[in-house]
């Protein structure tokens, strides 16, 4: 019983038995790691693992984002003591999940991160475990995706985003997270084919083939057609997506590098993720939180939530 639980449970990141079920701890209380999962780096029957990538040495405005993983998985301790509204079932008790914890990596050689985070995500998906990261700057998502690539092929990816993040950059040691996209694209990581961003409201000169559904658009046609329309690009393939918390309006979300207004309301991206139930998730990512920018720490939330949609999107076909 949850009322019995709250009074015996603390510090649940590390005294939970077992990986699966809700948790009852005080939110305001214990260790704070997501959805009070249990901290391990044991893989060992792991159906999902969440790691924190807290980099953001690649942005080209406000700075931040490295302590994005933390203020989320704070502000996910208001969400473990149920399942996630709307979904119809229980991810939490179906699913062995894991907080992985963070990224080591020397913040003073730059140019060995991107190879420490890959090798990191290598290690998980060569065990068996799908992921969800806690960002960091978007520039985080490339290792991640040639990691992902490594094992399913180009993927397909749902970007939630402002910024097409497809700028021209063709030196691909350079460390920048406006040009991610680009070089993913580009080097055939993601099949632009079957890939699609939503919420852009930023000028791009050439999407590479990408679909892109821009804010304006959402906000006229609505979540319904939105989805159908992704869901004819995607397929059936294997699918990574990527939020980018600038999607939402700055007035949902303050917190991050790069705010531009006119973005998709809170709202419209929740019922986005969740009309998503079927596509083929294998990964996905929330990033560029900015807890600096924020001193409410509605974005942290905003983070939170997108992240527990994605475990629910993910769990939704392994039911």
């Amino acid at each position: 019983m949850a009322l019995e639980d709250a009074k015996s449970q603390v510090d649940q990141a590390f005294t939970r038995e077992s990986l699966r079920g809700l948790s009852y701890e005080n939110a305001f209380g214990g260790a704070t790691s997501f959805l009070r999962r249990r901290y391990t780096k044991d893989l060992s029957g792991v159906d999902l693992v969440v790691t924190g990538v807290p980099f953001d040495q690649s942005v080209t405005h406000r700075p931040g984002t490295r302590f994005g993983p933390r203020a989320i998985r704070e502000a996910s301790c208001l969400q473990p003591y149920d399942p996630p509204y709307g979904w119809g079932y229980d991810p939490l008790g179906q699913f062995s999940i894991v907080d992985y914890g963070d990224l080591a990596f020397d913040y003073a050689r730059v140019q060995d991160f991107p190879e420490a985070l890959r090798q990191q995500f290598r290690t998980i998906l060569d065990a068996g475990p799908c992921t969800v990261m806690l960002g960091g700057d978007h520039y985080c998502t490339l290792p991640v995706l040639q990691a992902y690539a490594e094992k399913y092929g180009p993927m397909s990816v749902i970007q939630f985003d402002a910024h097409s993040d497809l700028w021209q950059d063709d030196d691909m040691d350079r460390i920048d997270h406006g040009t991610m996209m680009y070089k993913a694209v580009k080097t055939g990581v993601v099949d632009a084919s079957r890939s699609i961003q939503i919420g852009i409201r930023t000028e791009c000169d050439d999407y590479l083939g990408m679909d892109y559904i821009d804010a304006r658009k959402v906000h006229e046609a609505g979540p319904a057609w939105v989805v159908n329309r992704v869901r004819e690009v995607v397929g059936n393939h294997p699918v990574y997506l990527t939020f980018d918390i600038d999607a939402l309006d700055p007035a949902f979300a303050p917190g991050t590098g790069t705010p531009v207004w006119g973005g998709l309301h809170s709202w419209q991206a929740a019922a986005i993720l969740r009309d998503l139930a079927g596509i083929n998730l294998v990964g996905g990512d929330v990033v560029e939180v900015s807890p600096p920018y924020d001193t409410t720490g509605a974005t942290a939330v905003a983070g939170a939530h997108v992240a527990m949609e994605l475990i629910a999107l993910w769990g939704w076909t392994r039911r």
